[in-house]
């Protein structure tokens, strides 16, 4: 299958961009587009494969980045290291006076008593020496850092421990003077002036979210318009409720939370592990992006890209790109199947997009409009996927062509992770914001002036 980009093995070169140039991409959304297999709107689906006692693993090890190195951006654009020597940062935040937030942020432990089959028996002890080599298995530090570039040269000149001992932070969004934080499980929040560089007030709960097992553990929060609400994703427990539909109450969804009693109800569903949220510029609508299913084979199931319809349900665990059935899943429920609704448009399977971020004027063309997605990269798929950040071109409102490669060459030649992009965010000077938890950097993509 042709990925956006998917290097491995030292013939890899040839093969790390997409088959589709910036010309195709800008193209209107009435033409006929050459999608590849898994990407667009109505991606072809093949069958699935059987389930095997152990999946598929290949994920790229981590290998960190040598001297010097760094990713690889398009022509007429410039990366710097914006920070190095973070902790498995995984998210970014640009408050309104140019200061930018990075939770350093890893997975929590289970709650006591929860019990999750992926984590037992031959199966969990293949899946947990795989993901300590690919760079996930530091302790969280459990930390936001403030990073100030005083001087607009693309490098923070100063770091500060903004807030610390919190509970596997990930989402952050300020709203007048309270910024919330998402924690793993709970919004919380703390008052904030322009310029401070650390809190020393306890935070405060705003809500839970559900946590337990935390087989999904991320948990992302973006504010709406008039700073009302807060919509907040949470990932499944599992990979098809596997732990039972118990564990997954509350999970696999977007939430939406009123401000500032913190009251919430369930926004959408069936949406397996949604990350990046954003409002896409045109339509106003919300958008986000999704991991879906493992162990249906390589091309089976397309992570995607959609915009979020108030109430609706995206088929997980019992179906996925809508009608198509998840024959594991027992029982069926072909009620909810009927329910379903395709997602808007594939980013290819197993290429694992968390970061998501609306482009605007101040990137150039072809960049104006369009969505960044940082990709964390395959594991389940014989040939490496993701680990990149691509565009998604938009014409009016919509989804208008393949993903073009806009930040490469986190896989060496010999298929090592160099680094793996999570989130991504402008920075509101006309660069691009990168967070590399494999390569513990903020990565900043910009115009060469």
């Amino acid at each position: 299958m042709n990925t956006p980009a998917h290097p491995s093995g030292s013939s890899s070169r040839a093969r790390w961009l997409l088959p589709a140039v910036l010309a195709c991409c800008a193209a209107s959304a009435g033409a006929q587009q050459p999608w590849p297999p898994g990407i667009g709107p109505d991606p072809q689906l093949p069958a699935p494969a059987k389930s095997r006692l152990v999946p598929t693993v290949n994920i790229a090890p981590a290998e960190q980045w040598p001297q010097d190195a760094m990713p690889q951006a398009p022509p007429g654009f410039k990366v710097t290291a914006f920070a190095a020597k973070l902790d498995h940062p995984r998210w970014v935040y640009v408050l309104p006076n140019g200061d930018v937030l990075v939770a350093e942020s890893n997975k929590p432990p289970p709650e006591e008593g929860a019990k999750n089959v992926h984590s037992s028996g031959l199966r969990g002890k293949v899946m947990g020496m795989v993901m300590k080599r690919a760079g996930a298995g530091p302790d969280s530090a459990n930390r936001i850092t403030l990073l100030r570039d005083a001087d607009g040269d693309g490098v923070a000149e100063t770091r500060h421990v903004f807030m610390k001992d919190l509970f596997s932070p990930f989402g952050m969004a300020l709203v007048g003077d309270q910024l919330y934080v998402a924690n793993a499980n709970a919004i919380v929040k703390v008052a904030y002036q322009a310029g401070q560089t650390s809190v020393t007030t306890p935070p405060v709960k705003v809500t839970d979210l559900p946590a337990g097992i935390n087989h999904h553990w991320t948990k992302n929060i973006l504010a709406n318009a008039d700073g009302s609400k807060l919509y907040a994703t949470v990932g499944s427990n599992s990979n098809i409720a596997d732990n039972g539909l118990e564990a997954e109450q509350g999970r696999a969804a977007i939430w939406e939370v009123d401000l500032p009693g913190g009251t919430k109800r369930l926004f959408a569903s069936g949406l397996r592990n949604p990350n990046g949220l954003g409002w896409e510029t045109h339509s106003k609508k919300l958008w986000t992006v999704v991991n879906e299913r493992d162990e249906l084979g390589n091309d089976l199931v397309p992570d995607y890209l959609t915009s979020v319809k108030e109430g609706a349900f995206y088929g997980w665990p019992w179906s996925y790109w809508g009608s198509h059935v998840d024959e594991r899943v027992q029982p069926p429920n072909p009620e909810m199947v009927a329910k379903a609704i395709a997602p808007d448009y594939g980013l290819g399977s197993h290429v694992a997009p968390l970061g998501l971020a609306f482009s605007d004027a101040s990137m150039p063309s072809p960049y104006a409009s369009g969505a960044f997605i940082g990709q964390h990269g395959s594991w389940n798929r014989q040939e490496l996927a993701g680990y990149n950040v691509v565009f998604v071109p938009f014409t009016d409102g919509k989804p208008s062509g393949p993903p073009a490669l806009f930040l490469g060459g986190f896989l060496d030649r010999e298929g090592n992770a160099r680094g793996r992009p999570v989130g991504v965010a402008l920075d509101g000077k006309g660069g691009l914001l990168v967070a590399d938890d494999v390569g513990n950097t903020i990565w900043r993509v910009a115009r060469v002036k």
